[in-house]
Parts: C-alpha cells; sequence; structure tokens
C-alpha cells in the first residue's frame, strides 16, 4: 500500500474480522525458481502500442511546513479541522516532517530507468502522485505536450483494493478530465496488472526475510516465527476487493495477501530447513472506533504472541513496496517500542524498494502488456496459487461508497 498518514477516514467503507495464515496451510507445489520464472519467456522490447510508463503513487511531504498542507490533500471533503491534522501529522514532525516515500520513488525512477536502457525497452518513465508534487495532473500535463498518447500506469500498489487500485483509477480520470478541459490532447491510460505474486517482487521479500532472520541472536533464531504485515483497511473494503465473484471473507485483498505470504514462509522454510509459524497481522489503522477493520494489529499480535512464549519475530511488511512513513512509524517505531516493552526480540525485513529485481519485474510487466495489446498471448509470471491477476479491472470491482468516473477499467 502507499504512504497513507494516520488521519481519520471517515468516509471509508467499513471489513472481515482477523485473518491469518498458520504454518499449518496445507503445502502448495514449490514455485518455480525466481531467474527461470523471470525468463519464462524472452520478451520482445518492444513496448508498442505504449509510448511511456507513468509511476503513480500516493505523495508525502518533504519538510515541516508540507505536512499540513499534505494531510488537507489527502483528507480533502472530509471536514478535519486543522488542528487535528496538526495533531495526526505528528509521526511525520518525528522524522523532521518529511516522508521517506518521495525519496524512494526517484530512487524506484532511476531503477526503472537504468533498467529499460539496459535491456533496450526505449520508453520514457514519468512519475506522478496522488497528494503532492509532482501531482498527478502536472505529469499528466507534460506527458501529453511531450506527444505520448498511450501511457501505462505503475501503481506503488501491488494488491487489490479501492485504496491502492479503484481510487488511483479515480485519480486519473479526474486529472485527464483537467486536461480535456485546458483543451490538450488526452492520452490513454491503461493499468499494470497487480504484481503482488510477480517473482520479482517476491524473491526480494525472501532475501529480504533471510536476512532480518539473520539479525536476530543466534539462541532465537530458528524459533522465531514471522509476522506478515500489511495495512488495516475496513472490513467492507476487503470484502469488496477484486473480482465481484470473489467478494466476501476478505474478498481479493486478503487471498492475495494470504497467498503471497505463504510463498515467502515455503520459501524460508526451504532455506532455513524450519517450519516456522506464520501469521497475516495488520497496522496503520486510522478509521473511527465503532468501524470495524482488518486484524490483529501488529501490536496486539506481538502481545499474543509473547504470552504464548514466542522467542522471537520476524516482522516482513508484504503489503508495502517501499519503506515509507507506515514501516518507519508503525514499525520501526511503534512496534519495535512494544516488543522492547515485552522483551521480545524483533526484526524488520527490509521491503522491495528499488531492488533490480523489481524493476526488471516492471518491464517484464510493460513487456507483457505490450505483447498482449498487439494480439499475442505472452507467458504471465506469477507464483503461488492465485494465478496471475488481469489486465483490465472488471465491472464492480473494489467499488466505492460514492461511484466516481474511473479510467483504465471497465466501470
Amino acid at each position: 500500500m502507499s504512504d497513507q498518514p494516520h488521519a481519520p477516514h471517515t468516509d471509508a467503507p467499513a471489513a472481515p474480522p482477523a485473518v491469518s495464515g498458520p504454518s499449518t496451510a496445507p503445502p502448495q507445489a514449490p514455485a518455480a525458481a525466481p531467474d527461470a520464472a523471470l525468463r519464462a519467456e524472452p520478451r520482445d522490447p518492444d513496448p508498442g502500442p505504449y509510448d511511456a510508463l507513468l509511476l503513480l503513487s500516493f505523495g508525502g511531504p518533504e519538510g515541516p511546513d508540507d505536512v499540513v498542507p499534505f494531510l488537507e490533500n489527502v483528507t480533502r471533503g472530509r471536514g478535519i479541522p486543522r488542528e487535528r491534522l496538526k495533531e495526526v501529522g505528528r509521526h511525520y514532525f518525528l522524522f523532521g516532517g518529511v516522508s521517506p516515500i518521495n525519496g524512494q520513488n526517484r530512487e524506484l525512477l532511476r531503477a526503472l530507468r537504468e533498467d529499460f536502457a539496459a535491456a533496450g525497452l526505449d520508453l520514457p518513465v514519468y512519475w506522478g502522485n496522488r497528494n503532492w508534487a509532482p501531482y498527478l495532473t502536472d505529469t499528466l500535463r507534460e506527458i501529453s505536450r511531450d506527444g505520448h498518447r498511450r501511457v501505462l500506469v505503475l501503481a506503488t500498489s501491488a494488491y487489490a483494493s479501492y485504496s491502492g487500485c479503484r481510487q488511483y483509477r479515480e485519480n486519473l480520470a479526474a486529472s485527464l478530465a483537467e486536461l480535456a478541459a485546458e483543451g490538450l490532447p488526452v492520452p490513454r491510460v491503461d493499468k499494470l496488472r497487480h504484481y503482488f505474486n510477480h517473482p520479482g517482487f517476491v524473491e526480494p521479500m525472501v532475501d529480504a526475510t533471510l536476512a532480518a532472520l539473520a539479525e536476530l541472536p543466534e539462541q532465537v533464531r530458528d524459533r522465531a516465527r514471522l509476522a506478515f504485515t500489511t495495512h488495516s483497511i475496513p472490513t467492507s473494503a476487503a470484502d469488496t476487493s477484486g473480482p465481484k465473484e470473489g467478494h466476501g471473507g476478505g474478498g481479493a485483498y486478503v487471498a492475495q495477501h494470504l497467498d503471497t505470504a505463504r510463498v515467502v514462509a515455503d520459501r524460508i522454510r526451504a532455506a532455513t530447513g524450519v517450519d516456522r509459524p506464520w501469521e497475516l497481522v495488520y497496522q496503520s489503522r486510522s478509521g473511527a472506533p465503532h468501524i470495524p477493520w482488518l486484524e490483529p494489529d501488529i501490536c496486539d499480535h506481538l502481545e499474543a504472541v509473547h504470552a504464548e512464549g514466542a522467542a522471537a519475530v520476524v516482522m516482513v511488511p508484504i503489503g508495502f513496496v517501499s519503506d515509507h512513513m507506515e514501516v518507519k512509524y508503525d514499525l520501526d517505531t511503534e512496534a519495535a517500542a512494544k516488543a522492547d516493552e515485552l522483551g521480545l526480540p524483533v526484526s524488520r525485513a527490509a521491503t522491495v524498494g528499488a531492488d533490480p529485481r523489481f524493476a526488471a519485474a516492471v518491464r517484464d510487466l510493460v513487456l507483457e502488456r505490450a505483447a498482449t495489446e498487439r494480439g499475442l498471448a505472452p507467458a504471465r509470471c506469477a507464483l503461488g496459487t492465485l494465478g496471475p491477476s488481469h489486465d483490465v479491472c472488471p465491472a464492480g470491482c473494489c467499488p466505492a461508497r460514492t461511484p466516481l468516473p474511473a479510467a483504465a477499467g471497465t466501470d
């Protein structure tokens, strides 16, 4: 998920009770080796019909004076008083008013451009945000003026959900409408499929988890549990995530996270020879207390497993693309403080960030989609049991409470 601040989400739809994945989950067939999966088929480096890629993200403040205006953008229309926003912004002020997300997106932007150039992929890469500079509308205006007419979009959210997919599609539609009102040529935009189970997203997480295990004291390392974390969302939003036929019981949001967690846990077991308990847990809840959100919270989970006698925990933020504020504060600060209070050894795995394998995965997804648009049937890389996600969001996928026009989908 993106760098969403801890602001009241009073307009968010509500979600299922806690869903976790113990190590007793039925075994699955071993996933393909990462290199073999990534090179399942040599890709023609022809991006046609596309002539640009847009990196689309959440945005974040880059100084103390930016924090409240940024939060006003995030919460626009919710009627939240400015004084409340100053209180909400305390997490940013602890870090000098700077969210790491913009710097991390600059690193990813650089990694994508370098990977594309090395692979002979001639495709310019732009960057725009939902809530802070560079703003999405400004970037699309630049894309249009540069003469690009078919644009692929990479959102910094790997999973299906309203805030991680549909809302970005609504942002695209609103920005494109502004371009039309200005009399500018309006490019056609298509969104890359969800990449939660692409080898180039999963394999860096496996290595990061192994590295985090190695940080634990040797005497507790083999008894450490894995806590896979992601952003909590209202249970009703989880239930309606993904295509209609999968609604209910946490929807695609929970199913996709559980499937990815199983793949990572299986790889860790194969690498270490230790069958560890693991769970999917949640963080960063920000809604009104009376609205049910996905549980358990990571801090509650640490208390529970400590009471059960857990020797140590590795926190694995599989729901996040980069180490932005919700990772740095909710895990590295808040959860780490809870673990210290309990006397429970913990470590935290790094997110994918600008890992070269992720940049290569994006290139793979770009060329896969381009080939599909040209009428071909390219191999589609995916680990786990769910298979590759859809290219075009179907009608009823991740609906909003108040329907708004959305680009890059069927509704």
